[in-house]
């Protein structure tokens, strides 16, 4: 049998991977869910109580879901190792923990405020539960980092526009939860983790952190503090 000709394997390719199969994708939708249930409590509010309860605190509960399932798709479709994997593991416990915490102290706390209420919520639930955030978000920058920038147009805007969406949310959890300094320090340690590979797939870390950097720093300077939005009345 007569080899293949030269016209035959000069034009064989290889089939394009489905975007649904690459990093970039699973992370613009773990960013996406961030910002809309990361938001949850302000954004739902309007729908009112139900008993003692409010509406929003039920939706709150598919918050770790939609987190952190397509974060896990992420790593899953960029190859993640074991060590990242186990980050990531821990970063998930630690977020669903501090999430559930949260919930129930706030839920609590809007029906009988008290000081052991916003104990939990305020400090001990926040603090743990974006202490997570950032657990899993470094399983995502050294899984993916260095990974291929998304190709394209519209890729690239898509995959800034879900950062920059991150940036904002990072923000406004920091503030509003009480945990600008340690957001501060966060968001200069994945900037500058971001900048070492801001040609690759790395440069979503500082369109979203170099973001939410300068929005808490301005904040502070502006305020001379770091006073919850809430406090100002503007939620």
């Amino acid at each position: 049998m007569p080899p293949p000709s030269t016209a035959d394997t000069e034009h064989t390719t290889t089939p394009a991977a489905p975007a649904y199969a690459r990093p970039p994708f699973w992370l613009t939708v773990t960013a996406i869910t961030y910002a809309l249930t990361h938001h949850v409590g302000v954004a739902m509010a309007w729908l009112g109580t139900v008993g003692p309860t409010r509406w929003a605190d039920w939706i709150d509960l598919l918050t770790p879901y939609a987190v952190l399932l397509p974060a896990a798709a992420a790593l899953h479709t960029g190859g993640a190792g074991r060590r990242t994997w186990a980050l990531y593991l821990t970063g998930a416990l630690t977020y669903v923990e501090g999430h559930g915490i949260h919930l129930a102290a706030n839920s609590v706390g809007n029906h009988a405020p008290s000081d052991v209420a916003h104990l939990w919520d305020e400090t001990a639930g926040h603090y743990i539960w974006y202490g997570g955030v950032a657990l899993v978000v470094a399983s995502l920058a050294a899984a993916l980092a260095h990974h291929p920038a998304p190709h394209g147009t519209t890729g690239r805007v898509l995959a800034h526009t879900a950062a920059l969406l991150t940036g904002v949310t990072f923000t406004t959890n920091s503030l509003e939860g009480g945990t600008a300094v340690m957001g501060i320090a966060v968001a200069a340690a994945f900037t500058a983790w971001g900048w070492t590979a801001r040609t690759r797939l790395g440069g979503v870390l500082v369109t979203a952190f170099a973001s939410a950097l300068l929005l808490l720093t301005t904040y502070g300077l502006w305020q001379g503090g770091f006073p919850q939005p809430s406090q100002l009345g503007w939620i």
